[in-house]
């Protein structure tokens, strides 16, 4: 089945983004642990979505889209056209360098590529595409 929500660039609409993703895929993913991660990873690219892409505008847009017609694997797409960040081009900060900076931030990405098998960026129709796959047990 596949399912669409779209939603405002607002970090207060964050809670429903997560409430779709869990009602979404607890179906396919049975694994508490692995749907709360896929949740997560999801949330963190909305989030900087929002943020970094759209400066938390809410007249500006997102869509997401899950796929579960495979049983053995979870689509998400999330649609938008704000400025492409292309999250595989990015060289994430060394551990070390954020712990002594004391920097705020600057996971989010690593934690999205170890939460998800893949990362894709691509165009359709105008709009950015960033489709994320999971295998599924």
């Amino acid at each position: 089945m596949k399912r669409r929500h779209t939603i405002a660039c607002s970090l207060s609409n964050l809670k429903g983004v997560r409430d779709f993703i869990r009602e979404s895929i607890s179906e396919q993913v049975t694994n508490n642990i692995t749907s709360e991660d896929v949740v997560l990873a999801l949330d963190e690219m909305c989030s900087n979505l929002m943020i970094h892409a759209h400066q938390c505008n809410p007249d500006h847009t997102i869509e997401l889209m899950l796929d579960t017609t495979n049983p053995n694997c979870l689509v998400v797409e999330i649609t938008d056209d704000g400025n492409a960040f292309d999250i595989n081009a990015f060289r994430e900060p060394e551990l070390n360098n954020l712990v002594n900076e004391k920097r705020k931030g600057g996971l989010g990405i690593r934690l999205v590529k170890s939460i998800m098998d893949s990362i894709e960026y691509f165009e359709r129709n105008g709009a950015k595409v960033c489709r994320l796959t999971k295998k599924i047990q």
